[in-house]
């Protein structure tokens, strides 16, 4: 199988660290979706990152289903809670989280149109989700050790991206200094390796 991904994405380094985590070898094939070349469509309708294409041919997509799918295949280092209740409240971190990085991708995208075409609504609005989305992950978190309770797992692989993405392309933000909360799991976070290898090209 091959992962094709962005190096940039942070939901394809959801997956590159999923699979750092779960010791599952995986050649990697970087593509820009956007580029007129790109091969994501020919696995993906959809146009998006990242796609894990399977040794049949066939093509698993959204960072969310192939990170569970890659729990599945491997018995190492297990990132989803066997507990439904426990499992319930990874999977609301990972959608936290994941929306997150969505909102914050949405304002990248439009912050590349030409100035007229920008919209400061649009940017306003997704820049409210990402400032309400962070402070209630610093809210649930407390003073846990980990995101979901006493194990590392998909939710602290989540918030950890998510973190390193505000970092990548909204520095500025300085989330740090209001979530110290926050900024402790990150720093526990960027000392693995599986997110020391993945960490986005400077831009």
């Amino acid at each position: 199988m091959k992962l094709i991904a962005s190096l940039t994405s942070p939901f394809a380094r959801k997956v590159r660290i999923a699979l750092i985590e779960k010791k599952i070898d995986c050649p990697l094939e970087e593509t820009q979706p956007w580029a007129l070349d790109t091969v994501v469509p020919q696995y993906n309708p959809l146009g998006k990152v990242p796609v894990l294409v399977l040794d049949d041919g066939s093509a698993i997509f959204d960072s969310r289903v192939i990170v569970e799918y890659l729990d599945t295949i491997s018995p190492v280092s297990r990132l989803f809670p066997q507990d439904t209740r426990t499992l319930l409240g990874a999977r609301r971190w990972e959608a936290l989280a994941d929306g997150i990085c969505e909102a914050a991708a949405a304002v990248v995208v439009e912050k590349r149109r030409s100035h007229v075409q920008q919209s400061p609504e649009w940017i306003a609005r997704q820049q409210g989700k990402v400032e309400r989305g962070v402070a209630q992950l610093s809210a649930d978190l407390g003073d846990k050790l980990w995101c979901n309770g006493d194990a590392y797992g998909i939710a602290d692989i989540a918030v950890g991206v998510c973190l390193g993405y505000l970092d990548f392309r909204f520095p500025e933000l300085a989330w740090k200094e209001r979530h110290p909360n926050l900024a402790a799991l990150q720093q526990k976070l960027e000392a693995r390796p599986s997110f020391t290898e993945t960490l986005p090209p400077a831009i």
